[in-house]
């Protein structure tokens, strides 16, 4: 499988000629559907979700997300559908199951709302905005760095209580260069310790997980 970074919390996975996104938001550039088999989105925060994007989908495209977000979206043209902890299903040629209900506290006066993660594969874990503990073993984790709603010692402990094998930064678009090398430190230190791939990917690379 190929992951490659296409912006802040935007990530395209690839194998056997298909094409899965997640989170296509605003904050991740143009054509982030180019090529698009499926889409995942996590939550309705417009950085993981681009309602116009949407808009201008084929309807042979899927899209799976929580209930909130579909209310959100309304109608369009790709083939939508809900889901929730728990799930279990079969995309573009992708198994995916689906962990976690909640985002995470970003501010007291703003509500909680529906946030799932999804493991691709048994292989690759995004989860989404929360630091969701799992459950079982992750080979691949793309881990938030950096967001309104956590801490440097939050990420570094959802890694060592994880503790894949490879760890890639994801949620790190708000950052300007002096920021992006405070996260690349801190996740060179942690691979350093855990004696793992945990770094940063530059948007528009890739790398390949087995």
């Amino acid at each position: 499988m190929r992951l490659t970074k296409l912006g802040h919390a935007c990530w395209r996975l690839e194998k056997d000629g298909t094409t899965l996104v997640i989170d296509p938001g605003t904050f991740s550039g143009d054509s982030l559907l180019d090529g698009a088999n499926a889409v995942l989105i996590t939550h309705e925060h417009f950085d993981h979700i681009d309602t116009e994007l949407l808009k201008t989908t084929s309807p042979d495209l899927e899209i799976w997300a929580p209930q909130a977000v579909i209310d959100q979206i309304g109608d369009i043209p790709a083939k939508v559908q809900a889901v929730r902890n728990g799930d279990t299903f079969t995309t573009a040629g992708f198994g995916v199951k689906v962990i976690g209900e909640w985002h995470a506290l970003n501010h007291p006066d703003v509500p909680v709302v529906q946030n799932v993660g999804f493991l691709v594969d048994e292989e690759v874990f995004y989860p989404g905005d929360a630091l969701t503990p799992p459950g079982i073993e992750i080979p691949t984790l793309l881990v938030p760095t950096n967001a309104p709603w956590m801490k440097a010692s939050e990420m570094v402990g959802y890694l060592r209580e994880v503790r894949p094998a490879r760890a890639y930064s994801t949620h790190d678009g708000l950052l300007n260069e002096i920021g992006q090398k405070l996260v690349d430190n801190w996740l060179g230190m942690e691979a350093d310790k855990q004696k793992a791939d945990i770094r940063r990917i530059p948007v528009g690379d890739s790398v390949d997980v087995p």
